[in-house]
């Protein structure tokens, strides 16, 4: 992979970085009458961060202290219901916020709204209209164990500095499921199971950097997700299996196409205080990190140059114990993205430490190794985080 493209990737994520993904809190109610129902939910963290990075990518060594959000932007969410007949109507709408922009954009913070769906509901299961994340591999990134916590970090990817967040898991065992434009349906639980599937709107991936390209998409790109619950007196054991696919083509003359699918599965297990989580992802024209959408918007080729999509894949592996306020947490994940004649590897390996002091307030510590590499040269970043969460 050449400088120039490695370039185009840093410098977009400096941007891009803070649309890590996150999960609605317990909310408060601000108004419960004749069966409607308006609640808020919300999220502030910030960490002192202190990063070494021996890189040999880029040839420049350095070490950088921050004050920084973690892997989960800061944000405010609004949740609205009304129950009617034989249905509930409901909706969501989330603005996420980095507050990490005084070195770069002094006060102009960005807003990202990431969720702005409208629910209905019934006995037959729920359609959602409008955007969410992804389904595939949803379920791995909602069930990572450092979800508060700060994740990996690089110069390579331009994560250390920017004004986003860190990126988690992110490229480390899964691919960000991305917010997009959706029509989605969730069937009932039926003996634990509950499957959904939805269309999404599809990526312009056929260019592959050709601007002579105009790609078009015949088709909606779907994606899908089943998952399975089950409990019982100590514990809970939780499983699943995502799908992506969607075709991009050339609407000129020449035979460009890009064919991106993928599989996203994992499991989870839960006794007392113990939990093992196991999960990953299969994938070809997809990506290694925000996916088919994103990646290759960056400088992330989808296409070999003898036109074969590339492959990428990825597993997660994590075990946490929560003894009274504390859980400590292990987590190791690795992606590869196949390119030839170099191909990407990206590992990471975090140990945490999160303290509970009520039902509002955690604590956080935790230590990072990422390993970044490119053919033959590495990038490896050591990362300090202590910080704190608040959450309703």
């Amino acid at each position: 992979m050449t400088r120039k493209v490695l370039l185009k990737i840093a410098a977009p994520l400096l941007v891009l970085s803070m649309f890590a993904v996150g999960t609605a809190q317990a909310a408060f109610t601000l108004y419960d009458q004749n069966g409607a129902t308006f609640t808020t939910d919300a999220f502030f963290n910030t960490f002192y961060v202190y990063s070494s990075s021996d890189n040999e990518i880029s040839g420049v060594d350095r070490d950088q202290s921050r004050v920084k959000m973690g892997f989960l932007p800061n944000y405010i969410g609004f949740n609205f219901s009304k129950k009617l007949d034989n249905m509930t109507v409901g909706g969501r709408s989330s603005f996420w916020v980095t507050i990490n922009d005084s070195d770069e954009n002094v006060t102009e913070t960005g807003i990202d709204v990431r969720q702005f769906y409208g629910t209905i509901d019934g006995d037959w299961g729920q359609v959602l209209i409008g955007k969410d994340f992804g389904l595939f591999s949803r379920s791995n990134i909602f069930l990572d164990e450092i979800l508060m916590g700060y994740g990996n970090v690089s110069d390579t990817l331009g994560l250390i500095d920017g004004t986003g967040v860190s990126f988690g898991n992110i490229g480390t065992g899964y691919i960000y499921p991305f917010p997009n434009a959706q029509i989605t349906y969730r069937s009932p639980v039926l003996a634990g199971f509950r499957l959904a599937i939805g269309i999404v709107d599809p990526a312009h991936t056929a260019d592959n950097f050709d601007s002579a390209v105009v790609p078009e998409e015949s088709a909606p790109q779907f994606q899908g997700e089943l998952t399975y619950l089950y409990t019982f007196e100590k514990g809970s054991v939780t499983a699943w299996a995502g799908f992506l696919q969607q075709t991009s083509e050339d609407a000129g003359d020449t035979d460009a196409e890009v064919d991106s699918k993928g599989v996203s599965y994992g499991i989870q297990a839960k006794y007392i205080g113990l939990s093992l989580t196991a999960s990953g992802f299969d994938a070809s024209g997809v990506g290694l990190l925000l996916g088919p959408g994103v990646d290759n918007t960056l400088g992330l080729p989808l296409l070999e140059a003898d036109g074969d999509e590339v492959d990428s894949n990825g597993y997660l592996l994590q075990a946490s114990y929560t003894y009274g306020p504390a859980r400590v947490v292990a987590s190791y994940g690795r992606n590869e993205l196949e390119t030839n004649p170099d191909e990407w590897e990206n590992k990471t390996a975090t140990g945490a430490l999160f303290y509970t002091l009520n039902d509002h307030v955690k604590l956080v510590a935790e230590y990072n190794v990422n390993e970044i590499s490119i053919g033959d040269l590495e990038e490896e970043t050591k990362t300090i985080a202590l910080g704190g969460v608040i959450s309703f």
